[in-house]
């Protein structure tokens, strides 16, 4: 199967939902006590907004007929004249998908690839990302590629 990325459009909005129903539900199923079930992470109106701006580029994973096989959504962050922090750029990767019917395939992997170049040739610092203690696969996935904890979220339910 030939893959390649590009970055996100409007008329992959369809699929860009579909996929993010399949996160969702990894979450709500993970911690059902925080995600609800069925709910949507954008609205149309968010998610064009998110493809228009140049802060918070997407990128997809397409196969020989253009159709979406995964996605990630990141967003440029840089922290200038902190009082604590570096001025660095920094790239975020807020979500990366495979659709569950490609898995096992490297799609992921060529999509984590795509996401370190336009790091890169953007000239950041550093790729970060946050991954939810009840997906195994996703941190696995994640420590395989090198990356290492940088911070970590605690939390006491009451």
């Amino acid at each position: 199967m030939d893959i390649r990325v590009r970055p996100a459009a409007e008329r992959d909005m369809p699929d860009l939902v579909r996929l993010l129903e399949q996160v969702e539900l990894v979450h709500h199923y993970g911690r059902p006590d925080i995600f609800k079930c069925g709910g949507r992470k954008y609205t149309d109106d968010q998610l064009r907004a998110i493809l228009a701006d140049p802060i918070t580029p997407v990128l997809v994973a397409v196969g020989e007929d253009d159709g979406v096989l995964g996605y990630a959504f990141c967003v440029f962050k840089q922290f200038t004249e902190d009082n604590i922090l570096t001025d660095i750029k920094t790239l975020y990767l807020d979500d990366l998908c495979v659709d569950e019917t490609c898995r096992g395939r490297h799609i992921g992997s060529t999509l984590y690839d795509a996401v370190l170049e336009l790091a890169r040739q953007s000239g950041c610092y550093n790729v970060t990302l946050n991954v939810w203690s009840c997906n195994p696969s996703a941190m696995a996935f994640y420590e395989a590629r090198g990356m290492r904890p940088q911070k970590v979220g605690m939390e006491f339910i009451l």
